[in-house]
């Protein structure tokens, strides 16, 4: 006899660990992870209830797989054909279980099922959370700010998608897979830096950041000699790490420079560093590797501006984005002087800069030092209305405040 809440948190430990792997070998078959999804659904609730009185086997994913399997082709044969259930009954199903002594890995399989070019761009990260990691669809379309009906029959087309263009569950030719993977590290990051502006102040449980560290590091183990991969990795650990010193027991947002660094999570920052350095190894630099090369810079003290100089423009050169260009005009600014820096904001040629909060932010902070107070005060009153987080809002007020002082 087994505690019902010792079963309990055993099957919610194996819903987080091994959810992706054997959702991913019950649907390679058919292609049909709908069907898988249920499947493995009634095999996680017969758990519950059963394993209190029958114990915990000894390799429960294979229980979980024999029993997910045996009720997937209860569906699919007729009345005449179906398969006895009594072998998912009785304790004679722990013979079969005995024979599965490891569950192959087919999650990449999975990512790339949900990255293929058939699939919808919108639809491949939320597909892949809900897939690989078994978020919730009403927690996905919360991150994606998107209503939960919507989300659902989206995910539903995009399941169906997969099955009715037999979209096959296996790893694509050397081509192909360069061609796919980009999709795949865009959806973890695109994860990630959703979650930032989402759930600030959220336990780090029930983030989406999260998820897409577990994600990344899943890929590291799959995929170890993609430095793109490693730097990903690398770059959620390092911003992850800094995470709880990010907000101060009011809820505020703490900039970077004035963090607790004894609340930055030290062993994820040394994994992040290590896994840099195994990036670097390959010889061959990417975006993301740049990225976690700025987050260490970050995790300096002190930071030395110079090199962050040199990060974020190599990073606008290799991947130009508005929140690169934002943030190097802000570090030139802190080398060169503000007004320096405003000039580097003036030349942001994206034309999304005039709604892009960030940038209302750094053009205040660069003409306050300037000796500007009644145009930085413009700037934050700008940044205010377009920040959506309380706490990053409070900040502003604060420093728009101190203008006058």
């Amino acid at each position: 006899m087994v505690q019902p809440v010792a079963v309990q948190q055993r099957v919610a430990d194996l819903f987080r660990d091994s959810y992706g792997r054997l959702l991913a070998l019950l649907a390679a078959p058919t292609r049909d992870i709908a069907a898988a999804e249920d499947a493995l659904a009634d095999a996680l609730e017969r758990a519950v209830d059963r394993w209190p009185n029958d114990g915990i086997p000894a390799n429960p994913e294979a229980w979980l797989l024999t029993v997910a399997r045996n009720r997937m082709r209860d569906v699919w044969k007729s009345h005449a054909y179906r398969m006895t259930e009594a072998l998912a009954e009785n304790q004679s199903e722990a013979t079969e279980f005995d024979h599965v002594s490891a569950i192959p890995d087919r999650r990449l399989e999975l990512m790339l099922v949900c990255a293929h070019p058939a699939i919808a761009t919108n639809i491949r990260t939320p597909l892949m959370l809900q897939t690989v990691l078994g978020v919730d669809a009403a927690a996905v379309a919360g991150a994606f700010a998107v209503e939960p009906a919507a989300m659902a029959q989206r995910l539903v087309r995009a399941k169906k998608r997969i099955r009715d263009a037999g979209i096959p569950f296996v790893l694509p030719d050397r081509d192909d897979l360069a061609a796919r993977l980009p999709a795949v590290l865009e959806a973890v990051y695109g994860a990630y830096a959703i979650d930032w502006q989402l759930t600030p102040q959220a336990a780090p449980i029930e983030t989406l950041s999260a998820e897409a560290l577990h994600l990344a590091l899943v890929l590291t183990d799959l995929l170890p000699d993609q430095p793109e991969v490693l730097g990903l990795a690398a770059l959620v650990c390092l911003s992850e790490a800094r995470k709880p010193a990010r907000r101060d027991p009011r809820g505020r947002f703490v900039p970077l420079d004035k963090q607790d660094v004894m609340r930055w999570d030290a062993t994820l920052i040394a994994r992040g560093e290590g896994l840099l350095r195994r990036a670097h190894g390959f010889g061959r630099t990417g975006r993301f590797q740049y990225e976690a090369a700025i987050q260490s810079a970050h995790c300096c003290r002190p930071t030395n501006p110079e090199s962050l100089r040199k990060l974020y423009r190599a990073l606008v050169r290799v991947a130009p984005s508005l929140g690169a260009a934002v943030a190097l005009a802000a570090v030139e600014g802190q080398i060169d002087g503000p007004d320096a820096g405003l000039r580097a904001l003036d030349a942001v040629a994206d034309p999304a800069v005039d709604r892009f909060q960030p940038a209302w932010s750094t053009r205040a902070h660069l003409l306050a030092e300037a000796g500007r107070p009644a145009a930085a005060a413009h700037a934050y009153r700008v940044a205010i209305e377009l920040t959506t987080d309380r706490g990053v809002a409070d900040h502003l007020h604060e420093q728009l405040t101190s203008l006058s002082r």
